[in-house]
């Protein structure tokens, strides 16, 4: 199942930024794309002093055995050029041309006529796999794979003869994918080794071609992402590593990539090398209808601020896209019961642990007087350094949690207790005021004044009097 739900992710990655709200072609925001995960060829990266890398690069730790074993796929865009074959278009191109500018300024209604057999940027999924490759062949020499595609044409006739043909072109692409492992230690009869999966593009292109943005992208792996799966082992968390693995980790090396742990959480098994920074375990909502091309997508806004589109609007993306036309079709056709779907979903409440706890000083989280679901009554006092501490004594302030500037700003400071509250995370708080806080010459005994800061027992000194 980990594996279908790498796919998954990286399905939603491989086409990050394709085609952005408004999904319109005229847009400004859809002229330039393909900006996340692009190998260049090796000769345009060194024309342009590396600034451009030819190669992408991932390490992460494995821990296996004499048996473990290895499916790596490297996935990426091969993009190809969508244009009209035939002269007769051009005259089309003019007239519709002529006629907009004609029409008052700012109406796009003719966009959708003439943006449709405008030269545009489309992709192919490709991948390289080598499956079942065995750990101690690795250990013993890199293993290298061609990555090879050769250039195509494709061409689409219309059912109306009347209707321009459009033809689509793919450019030739070279490189190779270089695996490799070495021991780091062995632990309880297990290895644990750094696999590494090195991804490279030696496409050859002219000087010419190099310095044309549009033409290199061509020739480059567009979207590029590596998927790693581990028979008979264990793949090492790079973000949440434990602690007998964090130096071995530390030697990791990841560049133009971001390897993150993918299936249900506590899985070990796959990882996704991502060329976008994820979280461990990474997840697709279920209530989403479709990609909609846009990282940590908000479905439920751009499905609506698709919906506000105009017509002329909807009528290019009919007329554009194919993906932006799916994107329209199945928005369209949403049920009020799968609007609603997207207003937001609780998958879980889950608290962080007592070395993970912050407190907002002037706004802590949720103070309530009494923890929720239980019986249970806040006390009238407590005991600070073996002392009793109630409403109206005088403390000094000793901020330990880092919480915000406050804990610079109040350290030091005489203050007195005006209530003890509780959280849900079922932890007392002392609600405070400065003695030094200028709103106390407007106090009044029948509400809170508005400058409280909220402090642990353990960051307070009980004062005498």
């Amino acid at each position: 199942m980990s594996i279908e739900q790498a796919r998954e992710i990286a399905g939603a990655i491989l086409y990050e930024g394709y085609l952005l709200y408004p999904y319109r072609h005229s847009a400004i925001k859809n002229r330039q794309r393909w900006t996340f995960g692009v190998v260049y060829p090796r000769a345009c990266s060194e024309a342009n002093g590396g600034l451009d890398s030819w190669t992408m690069h991932t390490e992460c730790l494995v821990a296996g055995q004499s048996d473990t074993s290895f499916d790596i796929s490297v996935r990426f865009l091969h993009l190809l050029a969508r244009s009209i074959a035939e002269p007769a278009l051009a005259r089309s191109q003019a007239q519709l041309a002529d006629e907009c500018a004609s029409r008052k300024a700012g109406n796009r209604f003719l966009m959708a006529g003439q943006l449709a057999y405008e030269p545009w940027e489309e992709g192919i999924e490709r991948e390289v796999s080598v499956l079942r490759l065995p750990l101690r062949e690795l250990l013993a020499q890199p293993w290298r794979t061609r990555i090879a595609f050769s250039s195509g044409r494709l061409v689409e006739y219309p059912a109306n003869p009347q209707q321009p043909v459009i033809t689509r072109e793919h450019q030739p692409l070279l490189g190779a994918m270089v695996i490799t492992a070495e021991r780091v230690h062995g632990q309880n009869n297990m290895d644990l080794c750094k696999l590494g999966v090195h991804i490279e593009n030696s496409t050859p292109i002219s000087s010419a071609t190099s310095e044309r943005r549009d033409a290199v992208l061509l020739q480059s792996f567009v979207s590029t992402h590596t998927i790693l799966h581990v028979y008979q082992g264990r793949f090492i968390s790079l973000l949440e590593t434990p602690e007998e693995f964090q130096l071995a980790a530390g030697t990791c090396q990841n560049r133009h990539t971001w390897p993150v742990l993918v299936g249900y959480k506590g899985q070990q098994d796959t990882m996704l090398s991502s060329p976008i920074i994820l979280y461990d375990y990474p997840q697709i909502a279920p209530e989403s209808p479709g990609t909609l091309f846009d990282g940590t997508e908000i479905d439920e806004i751009l499905a609506l601020r698709i919906l506000t589109l105009s017509d002329e609007e909807k009528a290019e993306l009919r007329e554009g896209d194919e993906r932006a036309r799916g994107i329209l079709e199945r928005i369209e056709s949403l049920s009020p019961e799968q609007f609603m779907k997207l207003h937001g979903a609780i998958r879980e409440l889950s608290l962080p642990d007592d070395e993970s706890r912050h407190v907002n000083r002037s706004s802590p989280l949720a103070p309530i007087q009494g923890y929720a679901g239980k019986d249970y009554a806040v006390p009238d006092s407590l005991l600070l350094a073996g002392k009793t501490a109630r409403v109206g004594n005088k403390v000094r302030l000793h901020p330990k949690a880092r919480a915000d500037a406050f804990d610079i700003l109040l350290a030091g400071k005489t203050a007195r207790i005006e209530a003890i509250q509780q959280d849900f995370e079922n932890r007392l708080y002392l609600v405070v005021t400065l003695d030094d806080d200028p709103g106390r010459e407007q106090w009044d005994e029948r509400v809170l004044p508005g400058h409280r800061f909220f402090f642990y027992p353990e960051e307070v000194e009980l004062l005498e009097g």
